[in-house]
């Protein structure tokens, strides 16, 4: 049989170095998934989730954690529409992506066909490179420049096959004539830095400040020694967005943790009381986390052009790679002899994880979820992968989890899309079989499709090497992030009927299709559920019944919040009474941080 253009992709995918793609089948990309059945030496895994936006996610969240393109495949018309969220994933969180989807026959477009969409315009705002192959000899080049594009500007490329091509004789090598395209495989990042003047005149900036902040994301995450270099010669304290969380270690004392309402107080205090700001890696977009402007004088780091200077004026904008331009930064700077600001912030960090633990072991009913996060940290395997969702339980991850080096963490950042942690942590599982993987979510999100991905998890995890991957879910019966926003910005009370939810058996359910579990109502329970979960030989789910009002309280409060919750609470919220109990305890473990409910902590 002659090599198809199906065949062809899916060989030219091996030669661009990809190892496993998520898909799902349909009869708009037969072509290529059959291709992929044929792939003698199955080079290319085919992972199956159970719904295409799965398989977006999970491309995402493979770039992410392996540094790799990540490749998903759909169908025409719902498969690809399906693929838009896990994509505009990638596109904001600023991750290379390719999606090769399915369209309709060529001789049927323009006929309002069944499944004919106008896949082009819909691709054309979350991918950076979109094309069709309309003829055999196209499919080369069309391939190498996705990948090619995915990379170069990290983001995201859709590559679009219809039926009758993909089943057409393959043209490995087009013509040599006018009107043909000769591409090839390959990509090298190039080492970028900013000039020699820029780089004195960031120096003179650092070092004329005696209160230095540092603020790092997702593009420090490879550049950790440079930053704790940085960080010391400068006495500075550095705070963490929330996608840089894993770049610093948690342990390092003047690491103040995560910025912005998910964030510290540690960070807080950090940018309010520092002179000069260094942002490394990181389009943080809160301003009012921020230092206010002309407080402090400021310099950033982005191998991104378009970012710098866009969240805060910036006296000095190096656009370069961030170890590369720190490495090349370090010999100008000056070390602080005077270190009372990093003591200060030192100081405040110890007093903050003081609180935190407070924080966890008050009373609630029935169980606090800080408790929940605050008794995994320990537990962590030294080379744990992290995976979270958007809602309530992103606070506690933000906040409560000590992350020490050799772990990684991530989630739907920037897009803040429910539902992303199952499957992250299917692709995470999959890039690593050895390493032990957490997915925390809600039950908001598990409901939404985590209970389906618990199917994809009971399909693979036979072939992992180490069958480990936990499954928390926070089960408050409430859509409680969004709830505690009604109350905080809205000053309105729970609109029950839009934020409660039914009470699930998550654990009966992951038994019913093969994995383990445990439901948690006690706090006593909560230390010996991770246990359990941490020895099993399958996936495990802990379903942890935990307390709706307390409170993901920011790290400063405004008079407006402030306002805003009381008129929520006077207006009859249902819950008033646990929220404010909660509310009390939580503050007043900030004052009493040695204290709890019903006596003092051992």
């Amino acid at each position: 049989m002659a090599e198809t253009v199906g065949d062809f992709i899916v060989r030219r995918l091996r030669q661009w170095g990809v190892r496993r793609v998520f898909g799902y089948p349909g009869d708009g990309i037969n072509g290529v998934v059959l291709a992929f059945g044929r792939d003698s030496g199955r080079d290319v895994e085919w992972v199956q989730a159970r719904h295409e936006e799965m398989s977006g996610f999970m491309a995402c969240a493979h770039a992410k954690f392996t540094g790799e393109v990540g490749v998903c495949v759909a169908t025409s018309g719902p498969g690809a529409i399906h693929l838009l969220n896990g994509l505009y994933d990638a596109k904001l969180d600023r991750q290379p992506v390719v999606a090769v989807v399915g369209q309709q026959a060529r001789t049927a477009l323009g006929g309002s066909y069944q499944q004919e969409v106008d896949l082009k315009t819909l691709f054309g705002d979350v991918a950076a490179y979109v094309e069709q192959i309309v003829e055999p000899a196209q499919a080369r080049h069309v391939v190498d420049r996705a990948f090619r594009t995915a990379l170069a500007e990290r983001s995201v490329a859709c590559v679009i096959v219809p039926t009758d091509v993909q089943e057409e004789d393959a043209v490995e090598e087009p013509p040599h004539e006018h009107g043909t395209v000769h591409s090839s495989v390959d990509y090298s990042p190039p080492r970028v830095l900013p000039q020699d003047d820029d780089l004195r005149r960031a120096a003179d900036v650092l070092n004329a400040g005696s209160r230095v902040a540092m603020l790092v994301g997702q593009g420090a995450l490879h550049a950790t020694e440079e930053v704790v270099e940085v960080a010391d010669r400068l006495g500075a304290g550095v705070a963490k967005a929330l996608l840089g969380k894993a770049a610093l270690s948690d342990e390092l004392p003047f690491v103040t943790g995560a910025i912005g309402l998910l964030g510290t107080k540690p960070s807080w205090d950090l940018m309010q009381g520092c002179d000069t700001l260094l942002v490394v890696g990181s389009s943080f977009p809160y301003s009012e986390f921020l230092p206010e402007e002309g407080q402090a004088r400021a310099v950033q780091i982005d191998i991104d052009a378009r970012v710098v200077g866009l969240r805060y004026p910036m006296e000095v904008n190096l656009v370069g790679d961030s170890r590369e331009t720190l490495r090349a930064l370090l010999p100008l700077l000056e070390p602080k002899s005077d270190r009372s600001w990093r003591e200060e912030v030192e100081r405040g960090v110890g007093e903050w994880w003081e609180t935190l633990e407070a924080r966890a072991m008050q009373e609630a009913k029935p169980v606090n979820p800080q408790r929940v996060f605050w008794e995994l940290s320990s537990r962590l395997p030294a080379d744990a992968i992290v995976c979270g969702d958007s809602g309530s339980s992103t606070n506690w991850l933000a906040r409560d989890l000590k992350l020490r080096p050799g772990m990684q963490v991530s989630l739907s950042s920037t897009l803040a899309s429910m539902g992303s942690a199952l499957p992250y942590a299917v692709a995470a599982k999959f890039a690593y079989p050895s390493r032990v993987v957490f997915a925390l979510a809600g039950d908001g999100a598990m409901q939404m499709n985590g209970l389906a991905e618990l199917i994809t998890i009971a399909k693979y995890w036979r072939g992992w090497e180490d069958p480990r991957l936990v499954v928390l879910v926070l089960n408050n019966r409430d859509l409680n992030q969004v709830t505690w926003e009604h109350r905080a910005m809205e000053g309105s009370p729970k609109f029950a009927t839009s934020q409660d939810l039914p009470d699930v058996a998550y654990a009966d359910f992951a038994e019913l299709v093969g994995l383990a579990g445990r439901r948690v109502e006690s706090p006593d329970d909560v230390g010996p559920a991770w246990d359990e979960a941490l020895r099993a030989d399958r996936p495990f789910v802990i379903d942890a019944v935990v307390d709706p009002d307390v409170p993901p309280l920011p790290p400063h409060i405004t008079f407006d919040q402030a306002t805003s919750m009381a008129r929520a609470l006077l207006k009859g919220d249902p819950d008033w009474r646990g929220v404010v109990r909660q509310s009390l305890l939580d503050k007043l473990s900030e004052v009493l941080p040695g204290a709890r409910a019903g006596g003092r902590r051992d």
